[in-house]
């Protein structure tokens, strides 16, 4: 990969994760602010997992046999442009909640789509991609910075910022590397989209806990991307996005970077135990700053991010890579994916709106459900998973040939 490609990819990226920076923290305040209950915001925070679910159909069915990554990247951020300038004039909970959906469904499927073009242009993705990808992470923590200095985390203006980027990195999408339809003149059916073939790799003690953790953690984790913006406005601390950002997402590149020094020493499964007991450490800091306001202790908990995002999911990831055949690796991914940001926070997303209902809004109490929920997976998990086990394909292969050598 060459300096020019480098830098084009390192745009793509930074303005792909600039989109979503800008309207996704500050939209539980503004929502809060223009009347909405905490089952609307909820409810609108949960367009974002139900567009996870629909991504794969649309990259699998449609962008990966009939057109080039980078012409379906165009497309889908220039409608995105003006679905989100639309979602910026309504202030109608139901009407919203169906306007972003249709935004999350053409977002979305940029995600994938943005590897796959970098990937494409890649000769080694495991030594390059990551240099490319925190391209990403600057522009979500510069997102926020921008919106904290306009002053704007309580209007409609991170929408138009938001629509401002995708129609910028849609027109530029048009002059990035040519990437070609990766399954043209392959049938692909609705089989491979699910990952059906990955089901059997559920057979394995292990990966179905892990499997079932990742579904059952992403719950309490949708409590802090849905409400954690609007609760830290309402005990009054100010430029809410900038902090964020630059706390959350400067932890996670942080804790990225130690990721091989904590996986040599801990190995997986003591780090992912590590990552699960953040999260309740995070949300008891949140609880315990409510009521009076102790920003020490919240800004610690906004810090935690990056041990609660990457101990977790990256080293699942890692353990996915690991134990999956390389046939399959793809799909188990996707499995994971589809548990974690598909049902997972969709699940989350939903009944964190409800319990803040429920508590009219009392934080200390809000805030002890997803801590509570955050330790009763990881005790479970401690017991249950083992990373030294062998994959279920194994098991079966080991199975087969010792059948048939007993039948010889």
């Amino acid at each position: 990969m060459n300096a020019k490609t480098r830098v084009q990819l390192s745009v793509m990226m930074f303005f792909q994760f600039v989109i979503w920076g800008t309207w996704y923290v500050p939209m539980s305040t503004y929502l809060g602010k223009i009347g909405f209950s905490g089952a609307n915001i909820g409810d609108a925070y949960s367009t974002v997992n139900w567009g996870a679910i629909v991504a794969p159909f649309l990259v699998g069915m449609v962008a990966d046999r009939f057109f080039s990554a980078q012409k379906v990247l165009g497309v889908l951020h220039i409608a995105g442009a003006a679905v989100l300038y639309f979602a910026s004039t309504i202030t109608e909970p139901s009407l919203f909640f169906w306007v972003m959906l249709l935004y999350a469904a053409l977002y979305m499927p940029t995600l994938a789509l943005v590897n796959s073009i970098s990937f494409s242009q890649m000769s080694d993705p495991g030594k390059q991609f990551p240099a490319v990808r925190v391209a990403g992470t600057i522009g979500w923590i510069v997102a926020g910075v921008v919106v904290s200095r306009l002053g704007a985390e309580a209007t409609a203006t991170p929408f138009l910022l938001g629509a401002g980027a995708s129609l910028g990195l849609g027109l530029y999408s048009f002059a990035l590397p040519n990437t070609p339809p990766a399954a043209k003149g392959k049938k692909v059916s609705v089989r491979d989209v699910l990952n059906v073939d990955a089901m059997v790799l559920m057979k394995e003690r292990s990966f179905a806990v892990l499997v079932v953790a990742s579904l059952l953690v992403c719950i309490p984790l949708a409590f802090y991307y849905a409400f954690t913006g609007q609760f830290l406005s309402q005990v009054g601390i100010e430029n809410v996005a900038e902090k964020m950002g630059l706390m959350g997402q400067g932890s996670e590149i942080a804790f990225m970077l130690a990721m091989p020094f904590f996986l040599g020493r801990l190995g997986i499964k003591k780090t992912m135990v590590l990552g699960m007991f953040a999260w309740t450490a995070r949300y008891v800091l949140f609880a315990q700053g409510a009521s009076p306001s102790v920003p020490g202790m919240l800004f610690v908990g906004l810090a935690l991010h990056g041990i609660c995002y990457d101990f977790f999911f990256v080293s699942g990831q890692i353990y996915v890579d690991k134990k999956a055949p390389a046939a399959l690796r793809s799909s188990a991914q996707g499995l994971i994916t589809l548990a974690t940001y598909g049902v997972g926070m969709l699940i989350g997303s939903i009944a964190s709106g409800r319990i803040v209902d429920a508590y009219q809004g009392e934080w200390t109490r809000v805030w002890y459900v997803p801590a509570i929920m955050a330790a009763a997976i990881a005790v479970p998990f401690l017991a249950a998973f083992k990373d030294d086990a062998p994959s279920a394909l194994d098991s079966q292969k080991s199975t087969s040939s010792q059948t048939a050598s007993a039948e010889a």
